[in-house]
């Protein structure tokens, strides 16, 4: 499938999705968002994509949404917001959880590399990301307060269970952009890298995660982590890790998983996320 305002690109079992609107620093459109949704939900199935890195073109990660109409531009009753599009993309964005369901249900993890600013929905997008890496340049900003907005994309969900409640109404409710090492020191980010490092970081990290894990393994820990970090107790966390561990205790990828480990080498996990989950996935729907 060709796509508008992204790229997918592969290069072994990691795909590297670009937000490619360059000369408008990858400012957020409608057509953006369900592009987003149809990458992620497209790299899931595919069992020899292991992980996913989402960067921007040109010198800027995301700028927030297309602002382009001017006043009007989240005006969804104008016909000129880009950033909402059309009556059948409302209709579906109204109806499911669009690129956000599709980013944080994904069996596989994502990296997040910001290599310029992101602000607005060009870093709400993001939060579902297992992991975020930034240039030391970046710049970031919760700034819908600035325009008038709440908060959107289940970021006053998200942000909050990444850096508490405390960090999340700071940014939130000044609306102010901050630099990478606020990002970093409170929590939003995983590591701040020189500019020319972040891309060459991002794949590093997925190439350690398709060379040295399991993918069954990988899709079932990030669920638990997501899924149960905002649980009130570990209680119902103890009825689905136990099982599942004997679950997998009996499978193909431990015994290879500990025989590479006792032979000195890389494994070389055969179970596939499209046919071997484990019977008690997905748990949260039963």
């Amino acid at each position: 499938m060709s796509y508008r305002d992204i790229l997918y690109e592969t290069d072994g079992p990691v795909l590297t999705i670009t937000l490619n609107r360059p000369d408008k620093l990858n400012a957020y459109t409608a057509v953006m968002g369900a592009e987003l949704e149809d990458a992620f939900t497209r790299a899931d199935a595919d069992d020899a994509i292991r992980a996913i890195i989402v960067t921007g073109a040109g010198r800027g990660f995301c700028a927030g949404a297309d602002i382009s109409a001017g006043a009007n531009a989240f005006d969804a009753q104008s016909g000129n917001s880009a950033s909402f599009g059309d009556q059948a993309a409302r209709e579906r964005r109204s109806g499911g959880a669009g690129f956000i369901g599709a980013i944080y249900n994904c069996r596989k993890p994502s990296i997040a590399a910001f290599n310029g600013p992101a602000v607005g929905v060009g870093l709400t997008l993001t939060l579902p990301m297992d992991i975020k890496i930034a240039a030391s340049t970046a710049r970031f900003g919760f700034v819908f307060a600035r325009r008038g907005l709440v908060p959107e994309a289940a970021s006053a969900w998200f942000l909050p269970q990444l850096v508490g409640l405390s960090q999340a109404l700071k940014w939130c409710l000044t609306g102010r952009v901050f630099n990478a090492d606020e990002a970093l020191a409170g929590g939003l980010l995983s590591e701040v890298v020189p500019p020319e490092n972040v891309l060459e970081r991002a794949r590093a990290l997925a190439r350690e995660i398709a060379e040295e894990t399991s993918p069954i393994a990988i899709a079932l820990t990030r669920q638990m982590l997501w899924r149960f970090a905002g649980a009130p107790d570990y209680s119902e966390l103890l009825k689905i890790d136990g099982v599942l561990a004997m679950q997998l205790g009996a499978g193909a990828d431990v015994k290879e998983g500990v025989m590479a480990f006792l032979e000195k080498r890389k494994p070389q996990f055969p179970g596939k996320v499209s046919k071997d989950m484990p019977a008690r996935y997905p748990w949260w729907e039963a």
